[in-house]
């Protein structure tokens, strides 16, 4: 009786995940099962595949010198953006819950005005990516009337008739993408962080403080390791976004189709996977190109949940 009973259950359950679990299969992991078969032939893109391959679709892309860059490219991302995002953040949120005075007794407050503060730096979050691409393309601009040439003659740097060329300059062009990145996520996480300080009790700060705790030995000491779990899933989300950053170079970057940069200084895999798949009608190589992607951001994963796992603290 008990057996036919857990049968039911069982069956009562598997009936309401089938569904959800066809989808999931069918629109998530079969569209990644049929592009590494493509990636196995010489594919067009139009026409069905003509040719199989097997790996030489994979052995070409390490000889590639454009694919190479683009990987090195998404490297530096990879170091750079998840790291500044993360350390920003984690500043700004412990600044805006307990930056303020000390009450009486010890007690720490944060500084007045801390939620319009969360709003204005999660308000990058709300703007789409057009909106982030056209105001960037005005204060990028290589000409005195572009903010940031504006703000480097004012100082004196260089003159009007001598301007930064921000994006068409092989030195900038993937630093101002990142510095796009980092203020396009930094009041998400901003946000994500002040919401999970603002569950740690108070007393854990107030006892640190009458201990003669500093801010900064109360950020390390308190603050960091309650907030591990949170920082290590923005470490996973940032790297995923490092791994993309396709929007921004494709529609601000200089290049005959998708950016890139000049001499492809700014190039990503994201971009040229698609001017490989749509321009050049390499579909095929495209999908192997895709594949590595594929698995390097799910290895970087794995890597920085095991590298950042530490014993959790309760609270």
């Amino acid at each position: 009786m008990r057996l036919r009973k857990k049968t039911r259950e069982r069956l009562f359950i598997a009936s309401f995940l089938a569904g959800p679990l066809a989808v999931y299969l069918i629109f998530v992991i079969w569209p990644y099962v049929e592009t590494f078969g493509y990636s196995l032939t010489e594919w067009s893109g139009v026409a069905p595949p003509s040719k199989v391959v097997g790996l030489k679709n994979y052995a070409d892309l390490f000889h590639d010198s454009i694919f190479l860059k683009a990987l090195t490219h998404n490297m530096i991302i990879l170091i750079v953006f998840p790291t500044i995002t993360i350390v920003l953040a984690m500043f700004f949120a412990f600044m805006l819950n307990v930056g303020g005075r000390r009450g009486g007794l010890g007690g720490v407050r944060g500084i007045g005005g801390s939620a319009f503060f969360r709003i204005v730096f999660f308000f990058p979050q709300v703007l789409s990516v057009a909106i982030i691409v056209i105001l960037f393309q005005a204060a990028y601009e290589s000409n005195s009337v572009g903010l940031f040439n504006a703000i480097v003659i004012k100082l004196g740097l260089t003159d009007a008739n001598h301007p930064w060329e921000f994006l068409n300059s092989p030195t900038f062009v993937l630093w101002c993408i990142m510095f796009i990145l980092v203020w396009q996520w930094v009041g998400f996480y901003l946000v994500l962080f002040s919401a999970a300080m603002q569950q740690i009790p108070r007393d854990y700060y107030e006892a640190a403080l009458l201990d003669g705790a500093g801010r900064t030995q109360t950020y390390f000491k308190v603050t960091m390791p309650l907030l591990w779990d949170s920082v290590q899933t923005a470490w996973v989300y940032l790297a995923v976004a490092a791994m993309d950053a396709f929007a921004l170079v494709a529609t601000l970057t200089p290049g005959s189709s998708f950016g890139g940069g000049p001499d492809e200084h700014g190039e990503v895999l994201a971009t040229y996977l698609m001017r490989n798949f749509q321009v050049l009608g390499k579909a095929g190589y495209a999908c192997a190109m895709g594949v590595v992607i594929f698995f390097i951001t799910l290895i970087l994963s794995l890597v920085v949940m095991r590298l950042t796992r530490r014993e959790r603290l309760e609270y």
